[in-house]
Formats: C-alpha cells, structure tokens, sequence
C-alpha cells in the first residue's frame, strides 16, 4: 500500500547546517537579488523619463524588465528568509504561490521575447510599415496576449501539479517549489495528466523558439543585402542584445528541465537550477544597458545630472 498522507507544508533544500554558511548564503543571494533588483529599476525608470525610448521595441523591454523583477522575487526572498532564520519550511498555499507565479512569469516572460523577435522582424525587413502594423494598440494587444497566455498556462500547470497525491514525503530537493522536483513526491499513478502537461510545454516553448528563429533567418537574410557595412552594424546592434537574452532564458531553462531526473540532487544539478532561475533576471538588464547605446544614454541622462549636482556640491 502507498503511503497517502495529507501534505500540509513542504521542506525546501537547505544549503548547508553550518551558521556561518547560511548565513554567507544569505548575503551571496540578497547581493544577487539586489542587482537584480537596481538594474530593472533603472531600466524601467530610464525608459519612462526619456521620450525618445517610448516605442514598441523598449515598451516591450519595460515588459521583460518587470516579469524578470517578479521572477526573482518569487523564487529568492524565502530561501534567504531561511536561511537567516535556520529553517527550511514553506506552507503548501506559500509552496502552490511560489510555482503559480514562477511558471506565469516564465511563460509570460518567452512571450514577451517571441513578441521582441517579430518587432525586429518588422522594423528590419519591411520598414516602411513598421509604425502601421507595430502601433500602440497592436503592441498593448501582444504584450497583453504575452501576460493573459501566461496567466492560463500557469493555471493548467498548477493545476495538474497540486491535484495529484504526494507519497514520496514532503521534501524538495530544491531551494524553491519547482515543479519537476515536486514530481518526485508523487504517487506512481496520479501524475500522468501532468506528464502531459509537460509535454503540452516543451511543444509551447518550442513554437515560440522557431518564431524566434525563423524571425531572425529573415533579419539576417535582410541585413546581408544592405549595402553598407554601417547599415548592416547598426541593424544587427539592434539585435544583439535581445538575441543574447534569449539564448541565456532557453539554453539555462533546456538545461534545468531537461537534465537526468535523478531521485537525489548534486551540486551540479543545484547550480544549474540556481543559475537559470537567478542569473537571467540579474544579467537581462546588464546585456540591454552595456550592448544598446539609447539605453546607454538614458541611463547616463537619467544618473548624471544628480552625479554632477553632488560633485557641485563638494
């Protein structure tokens, strides 16, 4: 007979038993979260004080900015709350939350980067009807349709995972409810309905991947026929950076979910998982403001004068 009992809480993974380690632990992920925390501030707010970055491509760059702060904030206030305070527990309703936004903001968030791609698309291989076809309602409508497909994945994601029986106990190997490590805990029978799910997934990441790619065969396709190698320099600048994001959100995501799923949890595995869930929301706004020159600049707009004042001052 399986073991059916009701879970009314879960253990996540304790970096160490060590005092003097948790609390180093603390310290690396509030440091962490911080960055994350300064750099999409500041590309939010350079974006709103500077009028000449109000158009399609940074209203959706405002849009990755805000799902990448509601990322990291689901996933790294509780393990270093405790951490600080040497426990390991999150309630079930805590541990139901935790997977609901983190799969919402995530799917929301390759949304957000398919959109992107098809504003490239239009802005490099047929300009002249860029303002038409990338207008404002049209952008609200895809940034919309980005958050409200995330909203309903998410839910038919949660859904399936929290409606099946846990029989392998209540502990995560993981440091955040993630639900290929709650599957661990179910019963035998119960989580072939969320098996399709995943499946349903991997074909919804991959539609976004070849929209992403078959936009970006047009845009080169494009960019080698512009005569000047200026031209073809300032069009693929344009591209870099967004390019770059979406290589480090599905390359980190393809390794973390496809992995060897194994009953215990390595420290390979553990770094993965924390680089793919920490490190893209952290590095997103560092690839923007270092590799776009108008990001550059509003950021400079945005801290100068007051840089300047104090300098003044002294």
């Amino acid at each position: 007979m399986l073991n059916r009992t009701t879970v009314t809480e879960f253990l996540l993974l304790a970096f160490s038993d060590v005092r003097e380690l948790q609390i180093l632990h603390f310290v690396v992920f509030l440091m962490i979260y911080l960055v994350a925390l300064l750099g999409n501030l500041l590309i939010i707010t350079a974006i709103a004080f500077d009028h000449h970055l109000h158009t399609p491509l940074y209203f959706f760059l405002v849009n990755l900015s805000i799902l990448d702060l509601g990322s990291i904030s689901v996933t790294i206030p509780k393990p270093m709350s405790n951490s600080l305070m040497n426990t390991r527990v999150i309630s079930y309703s805590g541990c139901v939350a935790q997977v609901f936004l983190f799969m919402f903001l995530g799917s929301a968030d390759l949304g957000i980067l398919t959109v992107m791609a098809y504003d490239r698309y239009v802005a490099i291989c047929q300009p002249l009807h860029y303002e038409r076809v990338m207008n404002r309602r049209a952008c609200v409508q895809m940034a919309a349709s980005a958050w409200i497909s995330g909203i309903l994945y998410s839910a038919l994601h949660t859904g399936n995972t929290f409606a099946i029986s846990f029989c392998g106990g209540n502990v995560v190997d993981q440091f955040f409810c993630d639900i290929p490590q709650l599957l661990k805990l179910a019963c035998s029978e119960s989580d072939l309905s969320e098996n399709g799910v995943i499946a349903f997934s991997a074909c919804l990441v991959l539609s976004c991947f070849l929209l992403i790619i078959v936009s970006y065969v047009q845009i080169f396709k494009t960019v080698l026929r512009i005569p000047s190698e200026q031209g073809r320099h300032k069009a693929f600048s344009t591209c870099l950076p967004h390019l770059t994001v979406v290589s480090l959100f599905v390359f980190t995501g393809i390794i973390a979910y496809l992995k060897p799923n194994s009953r215990s949890i390595s420290r390979l595995d553990l770094m993965v998982d924390v680089f793919y869930s920490l490190v893209p929301p952290m590095l997103n706004p560092i690839i923007y403001s270092m590799r776009n020159k108008e990001i550059k600049a509003a950021l400079r707009k945005l801290i100068g004068p007051s840089s300047k004042e104090s300098c003044g001052t002294l």
